[in-house]
């Protein structure tokens, strides 16, 4: 059975078909990176595809002059040595960046646009895009480009933008749509828009009280007919920003990954975000038997 509203099962059946033979996918946070290669980039995702993953993540922001780029704004210092964000740069100053390397060296690359990602997976590969919910309608504009893009997109965004949840429930190609979720009232208020082609939720759970770290709450997002993501990566200090509890790449590869992916595999998580998909893949293939 496909994921979401049966109306929408013909754009939601690739997901669907590739969560049923993995039982848990992996997600990869900005694609691979390090080295010479950069994040958000057509390198980082292709280093993610050959390390096993089953999605990738691009953050997406648009410059003055509207041109959307993979890159994940905040990061202008790592990535480009310059104190200036993204959005308040036109395209050609972006273009005219190289990257810096993780040995503070500038490269030959440079970051690519949506476009050139979008180019790139062109195969069926899935891609998650963050960080867009802000500029809804030039997304839409570009990905009404690609005929397959709905079957290969998955958008998400906070039930706090409420405008990027109104304009895709009204856009007349459904976009499958992961909402960000701290709560199972959070995952109700985004079921109560009767056109959005949701196919899943970002669960958060700061702590084992909370009640999306619940197996009951889990379940319930399955009887829904929609799959739960968990981030596993973590994005600072862990005792101050757990995303899922601790059950997270940390303390899977630090300690032990029965402790971390593994719970997530007993809790039926369905899709898993992190940064190290060789290691998860070849975890994954150890407990869950798939390639």
């Amino acid at each position: 059975m496909a994921l979401g509203q049966a109306r929408y099962a013909q754009i939601n059946t690739p997901l669907s078909q590739k969560l049923a033979q993995k039982k848990c996918l992996i997600a990869v946070h900005r694609g691979s990176w390090g080295g010479n290669i950069t994040q958000n980039t057509i390198g980082a995702y292709a280093a993610a595809l050959q390390m096993g993953a089953d999605m990738v993540e691009s953050d997406v922001n648009a410059t003055t002059d509207g041109v959307l780029y993979s890159f994940h704004d905040g990061n202008e210092k790592r990535v480009f040595g310059v104190d200036k964000g993204i959005r308040e740069m036109d395209s050609k100053e972006v273009e005219a960046y190289h990257p810096i390397n993780t040995c503070n060296e500038p490269t030959a690359a440079r970051i690519n646009r949506l476009t050139e990602v979008l180019d790139f997976l062109s195969h069926g590969e899935l891609l998650n895009i963050d960080r867009a919910w802000n500029i809804i309608p030039q997304l839409l504009e570009v990905l009404d480009r690609y005929p397959n893009a709905k079957y290969q997109v998955v958008l998400k965004a906070p039930l706090k933008a409420k405008e990027a949840y109104e304009l895709l429930n009204a856009h007349p190609v459904k976009y499958m749509f992961m909402p960000i979720c701290y709560s199972f009232e959070d995952v109700e208020a985004a079921l109560s828009y009767p056109d959005l082609n949701v196919v899943g939720c970002e669960i958060i759970a700061f702590d084992a009280q909370t009640d999306l770290f619940s197996d009951a709450c889990i379940q319930k997002i399955h009887d829904r007919n929609l799959y739960a993501w968990v981030n596993a990566i973590t994005l600072g200090d862990v005792r101050t920003k757990p995303l899922y509890a601790k059950l997270d790449d940390d303390v899977s590869i630090l300690q032990d990954p029965a402790l971390g992916w593994g719970k997530l595999f007993e809790k039926k998580i369905d899709i898993i975000q992190t940064d190290w998909p060789a290691i998860l893949y070849q975890y994954r293939q150890k407990i869950l038997g798939v390639e």
